[in-house]
């Protein structure tokens, strides 16, 4: 077999040769598209800025500092030499400064100014000195009058674990008498019941003098009496398997105390 000739750049379909170049130009095309496409997409966006407002001139400061009028009139006094167009400079530019610092106090919101907050008052309280130095009042009794009729004291004892029947062997000797006296028959007396009894009369002798601003030893025993109360039943085991019953008796004494002479 003969070798093979290599191909030369003439040779060839002219036809494919025009459609590989088209091709390869189309693929550039497309290529520098998206590279076009990416950079537009990657640039951040511009920030939005916003209006910058024009600070208000300050009344402060030289005439240079505040307006340009100023600074133009002191140049060309500065260029002139002479002192006085400099002032006058100065002047209009304190002047126009003092006008700019009084637009803006009139423009400016007033200031309200808020009432102060009442303050919140507790309860004082008294020092325990000054609540001991303070005395209550002495309370007067009224004056009574009991016109023709003597004023009665009594005094009652409910429920004494005694019999009415001891008790009247008793009250039966002080019946009538001053209190004195009945005091020291109750002292001497051999029952029980007497001892009951004299509490009784100190009580009544008591609500004399608290209640009627009565004397005590100036009084004398109207009345005395003990009744029956109620009854207590026990009962106790007896022969042959009885029982029999036990009464415990109590009583209610009661005692009235009248002025001696009859009156207050």
């Amino acid at each position: 077999m003969s070798p093979r000739k290599p191909a030369t750049p003439g040779e060839g379909k002219p036809d494919d040769v025009d459609k590989i170049a088209e091709d390869a130009k189309e693929a550039k095309e497309a290529a520098a598209t998206e590279t076009s496409e990416a950079a537009a997409e990657e640039q951040p966006k511009a920030k939005r800025r916003g209006v910058r407002r024009k600070a208000a001139p300050k009344a402060e400061g030289t005439a240079a500092e505040v307006t340009d009028v100023g600074k133009d009139a002191a140049e060309a006094a500065l260029k002139e030499g002479a002192s006085e167009p400099v002032a006058e400079a100065e002047e209009a530019g304190d002047t126009e400064a003092k006008s700019a610092a009084e637009v803006a106090a009139a423009t400016a919101e007033p200031e309200v100014e808020q009432a102060p907050k009442p303050k919140r008052r507790g309860v004082r309280r008294k020092p325990a000195a000054d609540k001991a130095k303070e005395t209550k009042p002495e309370r007067k009794r009224p004056q009574r009058d009991y016109g023709d009729t003597p004023p009665m004291v009594r005094a009652h004892a409910k429920y004494v674990r005694t019999s009415a029947r001891k008790a009247r062997l008793v009250c039966d000797h002080i019946r009538g008498k001053s209190v004195e006296e009945a005091r020291a028959i109750l002292a001497h007396a051999n029952r029980d019941v007497a001892r009951d009894w004299s509490k009784l009369l100190e009580s009544a002798v008591a609500n004399a003098e608290h209640n009627h601003e009565l004397i005590g030893d100036d009084l004398r025993i109207h009345a005395v009496k003990a009744d029956e109360g109620p009854t207590l039943k026990r009962f106790r085991p007896r022969a042959m398997g009885r029982a029999t019953k036990i009464r415990k008796r109590t009583s209610h004494l009661s005692i009235t105390l009248t002025p001696k002479d009859g009156n207050r």
